[in-house]
């Protein structure tokens, strides 16, 4: 298999380890450098003893840097971490928001440049070409997942068509009419592609699809080996976060063996995520990052409470940039279901999307045997609430389907008049998780 493996920049990606340590220390040095131009570094790094990038005399100078996180940066909002003057800014984008304040990244030309340069070469890794037909079935906007993997596929030179999130009968319509042969979607709608499909009357046949790029949600193993077998396809992994521009931060070579941290535009660190101590030799724990590409926004050691770890032995692909494993969870609120991992972010956006919904809903957790079973209740506007039992359970079968779309878990949902579910006097508490803390 090795004779297939391509490679973006070979002289780059197959780098001897200590020529890229060497370019990593030069480019933490500008990242540095960068930073202190930023009103948030700039009173930092000098209480840390960093005033300068000479400061940085080795690679483990960066454990003189305190950590950055997302109240960081939401307490920083909008321009605490723009390094750059606002009239060499070309875009932003931008997390949700959903606690009250965005996270905001900015980028100038160069920085897109660079960014579309560690997609391309994600791409390019997993045996794409120009010769490729790329549909991207991923939202645009804000989010980075849509016009980053667009400016990496046109950088390698396929085809791009941006069919965006949604509208399933358009998205068959595209792959027959112009020949995709690669996609990128979330996991969860790539496992339910072929039950659409059915529905849709479109066969496999008449599809020449041989790729998918998941991505934006976890998902696990099992899930990628259902949808290849589903789909007949090959399907990579992908990680990236908006901190650190987006997609294109680590990605799967054609060996599918975890996933490359391009360590020339990124430094990976693993921490006990408890006592913030570093974690060597494989050890599972909280990821923590430092961008050494973009220079309109910098952000060093970075806590993305993800867990994961990096794998001791080389790839059979060449590559000696260090391969991270699947992220497996995180440190905040993330719950894991029958191996799914699910956020209840990812519930509530669904549930409050609907104008049906009410202002009031609860997650329950519980165990049935030994499988986990989730039960979504939601409170009804009260122009909707029946007594036919028609239209409710109508709506019921509908809310089921848009939940188990968004998080690929099928849950059980149940409706309730508006005013009766408990309501917290503090803090709302949405989940309620019954299992058994001991299984």
């Amino acid at each position: 298999m090795g004779e297939t493996f391509q490679y973006w920049r070979r002289e780059i990606e197959t780098m001897p380890r200590a020529e890229l340590l060497a370019l990593q220390l030069e480019k933490l040095k500008m990242a540095v450098g960068w930073a202190l131009r930023t009103p948030f570094y700039a009173e930092r790094l000098p209480r840390a003893g960093i005033n300068s990038a000479d400061d940085i005399k080795t690679l483990a100078d960066l454990r003189r840097i305190p950590f950055t996180t997302k109240q960081d940066l939401r307490g920083a909002f909008p321009y605490g971490f723009l390094g750059v003057p606002r009239e060499d800014v070309v875009r932003l984008h931008a997390s949700s928001g959903t606690t009250g304040t965005p996270t905001t990244i900015y980028f100038n030309r160069a920085d897109l440049s660079r960014w579309s340069g560690y997609v391309a070469r994600s791409i390019y890794g997993t045996g794409c070409t120009k010769n490729d037909v790329f549909q991207n079935m991923i939202t645009y906007g804000l989010f980075t997942g849509g016009l980053g993997f667009h400016a990496g596929g046109e950088e390698v030179g396929m085809l791009v068509i941006p069919s965006g999130a949604g509208n399933t009968a358009r998205q068959f319509r595209f792959m027959q009419d112009f020949g995709t042969t690669v996609v990128h979607a979330t996991p969860s709608f790539l496992l339910h592609v072929e039950s659409i499909m059915r529905a849709e009357g479109v066969s496999r046949e008449s599809l020449r699809l041989r790729k998918a790029f998941a991505g934006a949600e976890p998902y696990s193993e099992d899930t990628r080996r259902r949808i290849e077998k589903l789909l007949n396809i090959d399907v990579y992994n992908s990680y990236g976060l908006s901190e650190m521009n987006g997609p294109g931060v680590a990605f799967e070579c054609q060996a599918k063996d975890g996933l490359h941290l391009w360590e020339d535009g990124y430094i990976g660190e693993i921490i006990n995520p408890d006592t913030l101590d570093p974690l060597d030799g494989g050890e599972s724990g909280e990821l923590v990052l430092t961008c050494l590409c973009r220079e309109a926004t910098p952000i060093l050691r970075y806590r993305t409470r993800d867990l994961s770890g990096f794998y001791t032995e080389p790839c059979s692909c060449g590559r000696t940039h260090r391969r991270l494993r699947r992220i497996t969870a995180r440190t905040d609120d993330m719950l894991i279901i029958n191996g799914v991992n699910l956020f209840p972010s990812q519930i509530e956006e669904v549930i409050m999307s609907m104008r049906e919904a009410g202002n009031n809903y609860l997650i329950v957790v519980e165990k049935e045997g030994m499988l986990d079973r989730l039960t979504v209740k939601t409170e009804i506007q009260a122009e909707f609430f029946t007594d036919d039992t028609r239209p409710l359970n109508a709506l019921k079968e509908k809310i089921r389907k848009t939940l188990q779309a968004s998080i690929t878990i099928n849950p059980r949902v149940e409706l309730h008049e508006s005013g009766s579910l408990p309501v917290s006097e503090g803090k709302a508490r949405r989940v309620q998780d019954l299992r058994p803390k001991d299984v």
